[in-house]
């Protein structure tokens, strides 16, 4: 009796992945679409062939969209596995560094004090963000209590509330009338904004970053084992640990400087990965990437297709991603250790 090439379990992995890029593959084409032109929920694709608007919809606004809810959702829950990884911390989400909080401010800066222009709420806020992690990292080295991962995490605790602060006093120092409903709207997150420019914007930071994360995704498994383990295995802890960790930052930060605070997808997104896959990053990163894409193009095909007017991702992504995370965590399906 012969023996099969792959184990039983490889297979079924290599199954599941395939399985997850053709369900990715049919949510991009349904995102193309779904939305309320020329009636809700959706356009067919005699219409999309035959109808001149649509087409100039579906190539100057929404396909723009689409992109940048796939850039999203692979940046979010790649960094979510990333920082989960790094700091065997289960319940660790991209913004934890300061990012999200120093990416609210920059936004809210550059309304204030700058200008309203998306492109310059952008650049300010992809500024702010990676000084957040700046930040931590700086202040992390200061701190002489604890390991370096709890001196990482008390700084990043630190630095989120320090923005979180200063928001506050822009909001406090904000136009009611004028300025404050901007900073409140792009804190609730969406992507109604998004065409050709912002999605050029995030591909620069977006592409390299991720690639960067997949590459070195294998040196995840060392890194979660601690440094002394992980130095005797032939790895250089600290050195490693900040390239992948600035790169998961950096696509986190380009993306929620677009998109706004977006939230739970970097939480849940990795837990649903490691449950299908396993603790391996090899393969539970890339699941977590393709998982994290699919979920945001589905709430933002909901955010935009479920009312006249729009319902702001954040609010959805955080919805429905506390909801799965209580169904999963009732039905104990998600294990919260690797």
């Amino acid at each position: 009796m012969t023996r099969s090439a792959h184990p039983p379990t490889a297979l079924a992995h290599r199954r599941l992945a395939l399985l997850l890029v053709a369900l990715l593959a049919v949510t991009l084409a349904l995102s193309v679409l779904i939305g309320r032109y020329p009636a809700p929920p959706a356009m067919s694709p005699a219409q999309l062939f035959s109808d001149p608007l649509a087409q100039r919809l579906v190539v100057n606004l929404r396909l723009a969209r689409i992109l940048a809810a796939a850039l999203l959702g692979m940046s979010l829950g790649a960094a979510g596995m990333v920082l989960q990884m790094i700091f065997r911390n289960p319940l660790v989400e991209p913004g934890f560094l300061g990012v999200s909080q120093g990416a609210a401010f920059g936004a809210a800066f550059s309304i204030l004090f700058l200008s309203a222009s998306p492109f310059l709420i952008q650049v300010s806020a992809t500024l702010f963000a990676c000084l957040g992690m700046a930040g931590s990292y700086l202040l992390a080295r200061r701190i002489r209590y604890g390991g370096w991962i709890l001196r990482l995490i008390l700084a990043g605790i630190a630095v989120s509330a320090l923005f979180s602060a200063g928001l506050g006093v822009l909001k406090y120092l904000a136009d009611p009338l004028t300025e404050l409903p901007g900073i409140v709207f792009w804190m609730l997150g969406g992507l109604w904004s998004v065409t050709w420019s912002e999605v050029l914007y995030l591909l620069p930071w977006v592409v390299p970053s991720l690639a960067v994360v997949t590459l070195l995704r294998w040196r995840l498994n060392l890194l979660s084992l601690g440094d002394e383990t992980a130095f005797s295995l032939g790895a250089a802890p600290e050195r490693e640990r900040a390239l992948i960790l600035v790169a998961a930052v950096a696509a986190t930060a380009a993306v929620v400087s677009v998109a706004g605070i977006v939230g739970w997808v970097g939480l849940i997104v990795p837990h649903l990965a490691r449950r299908l896959f396993g603790a391996d990053a090899r393969r539970a990163l890339p699941a977590a990437m393709m998982i994290g894409a699919i979920f945001c193009l589905l709430c933002d095909a909901l955010a935009r297709t479920l009312i006249a007017g729009e319902i702001p991702l954040g609010i959805l992504a955080s919805l429905l991603g506390a909801l799965l995370f209580i169904l999963l965590m009732a039905g104990n399906a998600i294990p919260l250790h690797r």
